[in-house]
């Protein structure tokens, strides 16, 4: 079987990421200028090599060998695992060492540190073959959806013997529905989604399970810059938002916002659902007035000069959940150990993703035209949270704009439950505990992490502060009746 992502390990030649050393044109470009690229000379050659159909697929020095077996196959997986993890996943540091000391000398330094044999065998006992090693994983292309999409280019899906095709998807709605009729064997969902699908609501019932939150924070509300002098809510009566998804975090935090202002969402308002790609096209075009969106489209809004930021979502509610990584509860019985490989990548990821070092190396990978398909500048600013917003001559600098924990919290999942029911989209008493740890498989999330060397949350459980009202997850019921402002 080929695999042209899990190279050796101990070959100081053989990148393991995208390097100088990969084909495609950005990295001989990249290589053979000192002084780097600009945003605009990348984006040129990126655009230039996904119309050529040239891939940026990290066929490099040593990597296109062939295991005999699957068994040879999880060695490789355990190797670079290790290895890598040694190393901190810098890819640099990795061959720097070997370069100095040679790939026998760290194998045996490994060696005689690490049982290699006990752990692969280990491993493979406890993992058991993958059922299934070519997967499709459905991505809607924004900022939100990173670690799923860079854990393709940067091999994390490799690393655990995954050959896994990211497939960008139009919008919400196409993704559920792909997911549902299996042509999807995993997606990246909108957090409450998976709820809505479990319990039946705007679909046909069907059990979903959310092992991992992809993002927290990352959203902003954006004004058209008609609306500059309109920067008080109270002054939104008759604007048009749009949504990417009726079940979405952007529809419950806009509704939420507006209605704290004194705005009904359902009558001072018009909330259209708009697929977040065509947010920008519709704001130029006068069809809305504003939108609460994923990024990089509120970044894409000041960087087209048409639209601001009026307040990033991190300010209405800090830490909130957005996306997620979400599948069938029938995908993960019948696949168990495909299943924990795919959950284990998506984990590792998540937290590569976090850390601010990682950010514009990131942005590089997932900003070609196969994935975000965006000005690379635009995604930086996203996840560097170095950034303007289109309003101050200035250069904000919020590290945490966005950020990425895979922990999916069972308050979350309440909390979003009150809101579908606030606003009228569910109906009738609820199992709001029930519910919540159904689908979001908290307690087998905080072992994946403990089990990857990552420090899980003690419970799954906790308030939250949401514009200064605290919301309490032992009293829902009480939490929506609260509001003067609701459908219910």
């Amino acid at each position: 079987m080929a695999n042209k992502s899990l190279g050796n390990p101990y070959d100081a030649d053989n990148s393991l990421i995208h390097t100088s050393d990969c084909s495609c044109q950005v990295c001989r470009a990249e290589a053979a200028n000192p002084r780097g690229l600009t945003d605009q000379q990348r984006l040129a050659l990126l655009e230039r090599q996904a119309d050529s159909g040239a891939a940026h697929d990290g066929r490099r020095r040593g990597v296109d060998e062939a295991f005999d077996s699957s068994e040879d196959l999880m060695d490789r997986v355990v190797e670079s695992a290790i290895v890598r993890g040694v190393f901190g996943h810098s890819d640099t540091s990795r061959r720097n060492f070997i370069r100095m000391v040679g790939g026998g000398t760290l194998a045996a330094v490994l060696g005689s540190l690490i049982p290699m044999d006990q752990v692969k065998a280990a491993v493979k006992e406890s993992m058991g073959p993958l059922e299934k090693t070519k997967l499709k994983v459905g991505f809607v292309p924004i900022t939100c959806a990173t670690p799923i999409i860079m854990a393709q280019p940067m091999g994390f899906y490799a690393k655990y013997g995954l050959d896994v095709d990211v497939i960008k998807t139009a919008g919400w709605a196409v993704a559920r529905d792909k997911s549902l009729n299996g042509e999807y064997d995993a997606s990246h969902m909108l957090t409450p989604m998976p709820l809505a699908m479990s319990i039946g609501a705007g679909s046909t019932a069907t059990p979903y399970i959310m092992p991992a939150v992809e993002n927290i924070n990352g959203q902003a509300i954006v004004l058209h810059n008609k609306h500059l002098d309109k920067r008080d809510p109270k002054q939104w009566k008759g604007f048009k938002f749009g949504v990417p998804f009726d079940y979405s975090m952007h529809n419950f935090l806009l509704r939420y916002y507006v209605a704290e202002h004194g705005l009904d969402p359902d009558k001072d308002i018009q909330i259209r659902v708009v697929p977040p790609p065509e947010m920008v096209a519709n704001l130029k075009a006068g069809n809305l007035d504003g939108y609460l969106s994923p990024d990089p489209f509120n970044q894409r809004a000041v960087f087209e000069k048409v639209g601001f930021l009026h307040i990033l979502t991190k300010d209405i509610w800090e830490g909130h959940p957005c996306c997620a990584f979400a599948c069938s509860q029938k995908f993960a019985t019948e696949m168990p150990n495909t299943y924990a490989a795919l959950f284990r990548a998506i984990v590792d990821a998540t937290h590569y993703s976090s850390k601010a070092e990682n950010r514009e190396e990131i942005a590089r990978a997932i900003s070609p035209k196969n994935y975000l398909n965006q000005p690379e500048v635009v995604v930086r600013q996203v996840l560097t949270g170095r950034y303007v917003d289109g309003i101050e001559k200035k250069v904000y600098d919020v590290p945490d704009r966005i950020d990425f924990d895979p922990f999916p919290w069972h308050s979350m999942a309440v909390w979003i439950l009150t809101q579908m029911k606030r606003w009228g989209y569910i109906s009738g008493d609820i199992d709001y505990n029930g519910i919540a740890e159904q689908v979001y498989v908290a307690s087998e999330t905080g072992k994946v992490m403990q089990e990857l060397g990552y420090t899980p949350p003690s419970k799954t459980y906790q308030n939250y502060s949401i514009m200064g009202k605290t919301f309490d997850y032992t009293k829902p019921e009480e939490y929506i009746n609260s509001f003067a402002i609701k459908k219910v």
